[in-house]
């Protein structure tokens, strides 16, 4: 099988490519198939009616795949889609589609399908109005959490203790013109969260992160550690349900545990697999590849999230 890698370094070992592309390279190789690592940002789009094209590097590469495994930086996010959403167009089996990648990159969108299917997940507020933080503020309580609606992993994310924080760190990101989320403080999560990842109907690692003393972020980038666990019957059920709510075949899904049981922070459509396997010593790479090979000869599956 030809298995193309769509992200945004140039090889297999050169700067930028992530640890998380290469061991899809080395277990997709091992299981004997061809692996070719594609900048998005480096291919060109033909997009004319009788005969559209992928043009990466001089060759035209549109058909020229079994199966796309998109990773994704969120900088990249638009215009990667539309490559992917090419390779979609021409019949090209993908393990995330293009819309779902969007969606899911799009914080307060995915936070309203994830209540639309009525999964449990913090107060959040969305808003524009400057004049209305007091009453923002109000709705949500204090300390308050508050994202940048184009965060990653755990950057552009900040708590506010107090009001007099809250308002200031609100005012700051308005007049950047920037979106924000203020979302309730889960104080008895104590600065702990849970990432299951999932593949097809599985959740096929899990581990707790912890932040560090002095941080509210339990993120590993920002130096947060992380332990094997096994999930509850419930919480993999939630998991479960927040990647069919995204309409996400592969991804990694963030809770938070909470006096209400557990909360979905976020669903990361492109989730790293370095950290996970690191912790929980799975191969989650060699279950994507096996994912893969049994579902490249069908049919993308239509869209069913409606939004």
């Amino acid at each position: 099988m030809n298995i193309c890698i769509l992200t945004h370094g140039r090889g297999v070992f050169t700067t930028g490519t992530t640890v998380s592309t290469k061991r899809l390279v080395e277990a997709a190789t091992a299981r004997g198939h061809n692996v070719r690592v594609i900048n998005a940002a480096l291919c060109s789009l033909d997009v004319s009616s009788s005969q559209p094209k992928i043009m990466y590097e001089g060759e035209d590469i549109g058909m020229a795949f079994d199966a796309i495994i998109p990773r994704i930086m969120p900088s990249l996010t638009g215009y990667a889609a539309a490559v992917l959403r090419q390779f979609e167009m021409n019949g090209i089996y993908t393990t995330a589609r293009s819309i779902a990648i969007v969606r899911a990159r799009d914080k307060f969108r995915a936070i309203q399908l994830l209540a639309k299917s009525n999964i449990d997940i913090p107060r959040t507020i969305f808003s524009r109005e400057s004049a209305k933080i007091d009453s923002l503020i109000e709705e949500v309580g204090l300390p308050a959490i508050v994202k940048l609606d184009k965060s990653t992993q755990g950057k552009g994310v900040v708590i506010a203790e107090t009001r007099k924080a809250a308002k200031s760190v609100l005012q700051a990101f308005y007049v950047l013109d920037s979106s924000v989320l203020l979302q309730e403080f889960i104080a008895e999560s104590e600065g702990s969260d849970i990432r299951a990842f999932v593949v097809g109907n599985r959740v096929v690692a899990s581990m707790k992160r912890q932040s560090l003393t002095d941080d509210f972020r339990s993120n590993l980038h920002q130096g947060g550690h992380g332990s094997a666990i096994k999930l509850t019957p419930e919480q993999e059920k939630v998991a479960l349900r927040a990647a069919k709510a995204m309409g996400l075949q592969i991804c990694g899904v963030d809770m938070i545990l909470s006096d209400r049981g557990p909360l979905v922070l976020e669903v990361n459509a492109t989730p790293g697999i370095e950290g996970i396997e690191a912790v929980t010593k799975r191969d989650v790479a060699d279950k994507i590849i096996q994912y893969v090979e049994n579902n490249a000869k069908k049919r993308n599956r239509k869209d069913k999230v409606g939004a």
